[in-house]
């Protein structure tokens, strides 16, 4: 019997081959004009904070913001800076044009995505902003969602998030029941040695399936964490405790579908 043939060009299944044996991908952004109008954006917002102009050298001044704001102010700082994104019209598209195209390969091409983008800042050695492990789904996340994630500096290390392959990750899942009455800390310490540390530079994003354990560590590095995160989905996907219109906003439905959603059958035959 002949081969059955491929649906997908070859760069689309090396890409399928790579996210189901790790669960993740991180590739070079598709805009890098675009991010790096993101990072000035953030970089504009944070010095505005501190009330400084913003260097020329925005990734050293992002790395180092930990010499200019304390722990007790970091809050603060965040909800400053995510404000400012609420209300630039530009930002969701531009975050969207990142990964427009991995999105489509892995995902679709008819998406939905979070209404809201997230911030992560993590100064050295602070354990208030902390992320312990987990899996989204475990929270009300459907397991069709994917999370775009963007590094604003380069993430390497304890400066970045850790990860557990599908390989390392289901038989610990299938396991979970153990852990009832156990803390997230006691999981950690059995998957620990399994656990990969991503490197993702300035210039690349993360894309990576939220059904796996993943999290963040004190950061040992002394430079300042800074990364973005949103969950995308197919649209026509399940959908779990998170809802369309609700957590999540369609941003690429094509037109035979939003003519099919709007259709009604005639009706009044039966009377």
């Amino acid at each position: 019997m002949a081969d059955t043939p491929s649906f997908e060009s070859a760069e689309d299944t090396a890409l399928s081959e790579e996210f189901l044996r790790q669960g993740y991908v991180i590739v070079p952004v598709e805009d890098r004009g675009t991010l790096d109008e993101i990072q000035g954006l953030i970089a504009d917002a944070a010095a505005g904070f501190i009330h400084e102009e913003v260097p020329k050298d925005t990734i050293g001044f992002l790395n180092s913001i930990h010499s200019r704001v304390t722990i007790e102010k970091l809050n603060d700082l965040r909800l400053t800076v995510i404000e400012r994104v609420r209300q630039t019209p530009w930002f969701r598209p531009a975050y969207f044009s990142l990964a427009r195209g991995v999105l489509s390969s892995l995902v679709g091409n008819e998406l939905a995505m979070q209404r809201g983008v997230g911030l992560s800042v993590q100064l050295p050695e602070d354990d208030s902003s902390l992320l312990p492990v987990h899996a989204d789904v475990w929270d009300g996340d459907s397991s069709f969602e994917v999370v775009e994630w963007l590094p604003l500096v380069d993430c390497f290390d304890t400066k970045s998030m850790f990860i557990l392959t599908p390989d390392k990750d289901r038989p610990v899942q299938q396991r979970l029941a153990e852990f009832s009455g156990k803390t997230t800390e006691d999981l950690y310490q059995v998957i620990e040695k399994d656990v990969d540390f991503l490197k993702v530079p300035y210039g690349s994003v993360l894309i990576f399936s939220q059904t796996l354990m993943h999290g963040n560590r004190v950061n040992r590095v002394p430079e300042t964490r800074w990364s973005m995160n949103c969950r995308f989905k197919s649209a026509l996907a399940p959908y779990a405790d998170k809802k369309l219109g609700e957590f999540f906003e369609p941003i690429t439905l094509k037109p035979v579908t939003r003519m099919a959603l709007s259709y009604q059958l005639p009706g009044g035959f039966d009377e």
